[in-house]
This record gives structure tokens, C-alpha cells and sequence, in this order.
């Protein structure tokens, strides 16, 4: 399966070339670090590329004090993370090995020599997402978590930080690791601990404060003018920061949860065009999101808009749950859809202790030689069946219906038939949950008889709602809270709302095709209508007369 960047060791061996170093020495200042000197720490905003001339550098374990990685970076390499690209923080400590001699560029100088230099840009960025992979896969961050299997708090953390790929460490209560961390950090090693860097232990942790620590919510000037804001980060909202970054648009990208969106939580999709060996939904958009970046869009999250008005001009302002506010000339729509939530009592109360609304590595962890249960019928359902498969002793898919025909693909369908760990119960439906802090068991209704089945993990995908209560009275919507657009709206644009300058993309979308193919081609597909909008005469503020066209109209 497709991963979010390639090997970091084969990366490793692919310099810049002549002519690339030579611009970043004319676009930066040569800078001297004496062996043992701290270039960045964990927080620490990224505001400089540094390429190294001669010497070398070591990654920090900052609890230590020791080496944390055997690799060093040593001349024609650069340190760099994958942060760098939207201005955020540095997630690992950096030091001076020896006498070192850089070349360190503004991150602005450096993000628009990349511009110009697209064969230098294929390089850095693909060095910097390989470091992102190798990140995951080791689990090298200042972020660590202290608990995770005991507070749910905390394990809201690691959900966030999995589903938006931030490296983190987690340690269970009582393990030397745990014990390690904590005792470097003058905190009680048998209480459970979010910790960032060697001197900041999150108190009450939120996704929010974690996101800020690291450089994901960025401060906004308030009322600060974008010329289009585009609400929601799932396949449509990441297409459309794609293709405006790519227009010359000022783009801000902002969502409440996780980039990704539903399909983030989707963990293998295998019917997208170009990924033969299939791909997750965090990875895929995550590579959306990388490239957006890369064209100058910017993304802030957790953030989610509560209110958004028309003014007198013709142009919107965004409040957000914090309090900003945004301007923009033209807003994008693609908050999609969310997972229904089953009405049994106590249910709530296990969310994210056993009630779960998507299926990633992440999850998958608590589901070790136990069933797991997934509820639904459609294409994630069976997805999340399919990945659960290969950690959990047995997988039961249960759905109301009874046929998966009218609802999955054949290719899925066939496969769940076929797989000896996965049982398909039909005409069920789950009635209650039990357990005391977490799930430990459910009862399920089928042809009239009831079983209690233990189980620690549920996996809910059953039907889908608009998120849309934020535009009530704004734009017309359908009797299920689908955005109406084109025709239905009254408007000329199959993607326009009945509001001017307002636009709606991907699932949320009255009439959409709930698809991931759809939703991306969506979102690239209606910035052009956000371009011909922005510029109509007597639009104000009309300053990208001059952008080019190709990429909007590239479909």
C-alpha cells in the first residue's frame, strides 16, 4: 500500500544539484555553530532552511540530552521538517555535533526559490515527507504521551495526532519508558501526562493546545482578508486549497477536526485512480495537503467556524468557536458529512473508550486478539472490516439490511465473503453497550433473539449527516441539510449556492456522488467559479486580474 513519502535512506541519496545549492547561497547568509550548540528545540517556529556546508548535525533526544537518531546530517544535506512548508513548529530538538558551517535561508526566501526552481522543490519536499514517514514509523517526537490506555484525554491526543500524521510517542503507566520521560520532567511518573519537549507538560490537554504547540492553529490577525476561505479539510476542501494556491489565490484551508476529513478515517482505498496497490485516506489527503502548502495555501486547525455573514460589500466574515474572525472575498463549502450517532443509551460515554467513528492504525491497536465489531453497510464499513482483520482475532460486520449489494462495491463485498476472520450478520442491529470506564460488551438483535458479545472495540459507520448548522439562513438547504447548488439553488454554477460568492464542494453538497474520486475533482473543479466570481466587474478588491488561469482550469 501507498505510504505519504518515500524511504527516507533512498532519499538520502538524492543531492541537490550545482545550480541549486548556488541560489540557496545567494538567498541565505553563512552561519557558524561551535559543536554542542542547540539550532532548534521542539516549538521552536520554523523560519529557516538550513543547508549544511560542513560539519554536522545530530537530533536531540531532549529528555536526555543524548543522540536520539545514529544518522547525522553532514554537508550537500539539509535539516528540514516537513512543518516548514505551512510556518509551523520544529517537532524534534537539533544540535551542533561538531564545529558546523550552514547556509541558512528565510523560510520566505527559500519557499519562493522553490517556486521558481520546481526541479529543487521535488527534492526538498520529498525529503521532508520522507522524514514525516520515518517519524511515524519510529515514533521520534517531542510530543509524548503518558497513559493513553487509562485517560480518555489522552487518548483524544493520540487520536488527533494520528489522523493529521504529528509523530508522537506514547508510553503506558508503569513502563520504564513512562517512568524515564516523566522523572526527566519533574512530574509524577504514575499520572497520566501529555508532554511536549523536556519543559512543557500539558496541563488539561486538548487537541487545541496541542495543535498551537506545534504550530498547526496559527495565530490569525483578526479580520484578516483572504480571498477565499474553504471550510473543511477532507478530500474536496484539500482539492480546492490545491488549485487556489495554484491560481495565485490567497487560500486559507481551516477544519475542526482532522485533515481528512470521513475519508481520512477510511484505512485503504483501493479504487482510486492511480494508486493500484490502494492508499489510506489520511495519506492520500495528507499528500493533498503537503501540496497545497507547497502552492501557498495555508491551513489552521483545530478551528471551526460557528457563524458566517454576508457584509454590505459583497464580501463574508467567518467567526470561528475561539472568537477571530476572517474576511473573505468568496467561501468553499466542504465540510462534508459525518457518521451518524446510534441512539442506545450510554453510547456517548464510550466514545473513544470503545465507540469509535473511524478505523485507523491508531484505533486498531485496542483490538489484539479480541472481535471487534463493525456496524454499517457501506464502503468504510467494509474497509474498516478489511484492516481490522489483520490485528483482531475476529472481525463481525453487522448490518441492518440483508444484502451489502445496493451499498458496497463488489470488489469489498467479495473480499469480507471470502475472509475466514470476518463474519457478515445480517438483519442486525446493535441495542445496548456495556462496561463500567470502558466497552466490554454489546448486545445485538437478530431475527428476533438477542446475544451479548464481548468486546472492547466498536467501529460505528452507519449513515451519514451534513455538517451545515453554521449556515442556516445563509444558503438554501435541502430537507436533509445538503447545501443546494446550481439549478436547485437558482444559481448558474453547478457549484454555486444561492448566495453569490458562496460555493459548495464534496459531500456536503445536495446531490453529490458520495465518492472520494468525486469529491477531489470537485474541489479543483470549482475554483475556476471562484476565480470568474472574484473577478466579475465591480468586484472589490479585485487584485489577481493578472493570475493565470491553467491550473483552475485544469480538470
Amino acid at each position: 500500500m501507498e505510504k505519504i513519502g518515500r524511504d527516507l535512506l533512498e532519499m538520502q541519496r538524492v543531492p541537490l544539484a550545482d545550480a541549486h545549492v548556488a541560489a540557496i547561497r545567494q538567498a541565505g547568509t553563512e552561519v557558524c555553530y561551535p559543536a554542542g550548540t542547540v539550532l532548534v528545540r521542539p516549538g521552536d517556529p520554523a523560519r529557516h532552511f538550513v543547508y549544511v556546508e560542513e560539519g554536522e548535525i545530530e537530533v536531540m533526544n531532549v529528555f536526555t540530552g543524548e543522540r536520539l537518531i545514529a544518522a547525522t546530517l553532514g554537508p550537500t544535506q539539509f535539516m528540514g521538517e516537513i512543518s516548514f512548508l505551512a510556518g509551523g513548529s520544529w517537532s524534534m530538538a537539533f544540535r551542533a555535533a561538531r564545529d558546523t558551517r550552514v547556509v541558512e535561508v528565510p523560510r520566505r526566501a527559500m519557499l519562493d526559490l522553490m517556486a521558481q526552481v520546481p526541479e529543487m522543490s521535488d527534492i526538498v519536499i520529498t525529503v521532508l515527507a520522507a522524514r514525516r514517514r520515518k517519524q511515524l514509523e519510529t515514533g521520534h517526537s517531542a510530543l509524548v504521551l503518558i497513559g493513553e490506555e487509562s485517560h480518555r484525554d489522552i487518548r483524544r491526543i493520540a487520536e488527533f495526532a494520528g489522523r493529521n500524521r504529528l509523530p508522537c510517542a506514547s508510553h503506558p503507566l508503569g513502563s520504564s519508558e513512562a517512568h524515564a520521560v516523566a522523572v526527566s520532567c519533574s512530574v509524577d511518573p504514575h499520572r497520566p501526562a501529555v508532554i511536549f519537549g523536556r519543559d512543557t507538560v500539558i496541563a488539561d490537554p486538548t487537541p487545541e493546545k496541542v495543535a498551537r504547540l506545534i504550530g498547526l492553529n496559527q495565530d490569525l490577525v483578526d479580520d484578516e482578508a483572504v480571498d477565499v476561505l474553504i471550510v473543511g479539510g477532507g478530500p474536496a476542501g484539500v482539492s480546492a486549497g490545491v488549485y487556489a494556491g495554484a491560481e495565485g489565490l490567497k487560500a486559507l484551508v481551516v477544519e475542526d477536526i482532522a485533515i481528512g476529513g470521513q475519508a481520512g478515517t477510511s484505512s485503504r482505498i483501493e479504487n482510486y485512480m492511480g494508486f493500484p496497490t490502494g492508499i489510506s485516506g489520511a495519506d492520500l489527503v495528507w499528500r493533498g495537503e503537503v501540496q497545497a502548502m507547497k502552492f501557498g495555501t495555508r491551513f489552521a486547525m483545530p478551528l471551526r467556524v460557528d457563524a458566517l455573514a454576508r457584509l454590505a460589500d459583497g464580501t463574508f466574515c467567518a467567526t470561528f468557536g475561539n472568537g477571530q474572525r476572517v474576511r473573505a472575498r468568496a467561501v468553499v463549502i466542504a465540510t462534508g458529512v459525518q457518521y451518524r450517532r446510534l441512539p442506545i443509551d450510554r453510547l456517548a460515554g464510550f466514545e473513544g473508550a470503545g465507540i469509535y467513528y473511524s478505523a485507523t492504525e491508531n484505533e486498531a491497536r485496542f483490538c489484539h486478539d479480541t472481535e471487534a465489531i463493525v456496524i454499517g453497510g457501506g464502503n468504510s464499513a467494509g474497509q474498516a472490516a478489511m484492516f481490522l482483520s489483520r490485528v483482531a482475532a475476529r472481525v463481525r460486520l453487522v448490518v441492518r439490511g440483508d444484502s451489502l449489494a445496493a451499498s458496497m462495491s463488489s470488489y469489498l463485498s467479495s473480499r469480507l465473503e471470502a475472509d475466514p476472520v470476518i463474519t457478515i450478520q445480517y438483519g442486525a442491529r446493535v441495542t445496548a453497550v456495556h462496561g463500567d470506564q470502558r466497552l466490554e460488551a454489546v448486545t445485538i438483535h437478530c431475527n428476533g433473539s438477542a446475544e451479548t458479545v464481548d468486546t472492547c472495540a466498536v467501529f460505528v459507520m452507519v449513515g451519514a449527516v451534513p455538517n451545515t448548522g453554521w449556515l442556516a439562513g445563509l444558503v438554501k438547504l435541502d430537507e436533509h441539510g445538503f447545501v443546494l447548488t446550481g439549478g436547485a439553488a437558482g444559481a448558474a454554477s453547478p457549484y454555486a449556492s444561492s448566495c453569490p460568492g458562496v460555493f459548495a464542494v464534496g459531500d456536503v453538497r445536495a446531490g453529490s456522488v458520495k465518492r472520494v474520486a468525486s469529491s477531489v475533482g470537485e474541489g479543483s473543479v470549482v475554483i475556476s467559479r471562484v476565480w470568474e466570481h472574484l473577478h466579475r466587474p465591480g468586484q472589490s478588491g479585485d487584485r489577481h486580474a493578472g493570475a493565470s488561469r491553467a491550473a483552475a482550469s485544469a480538470t
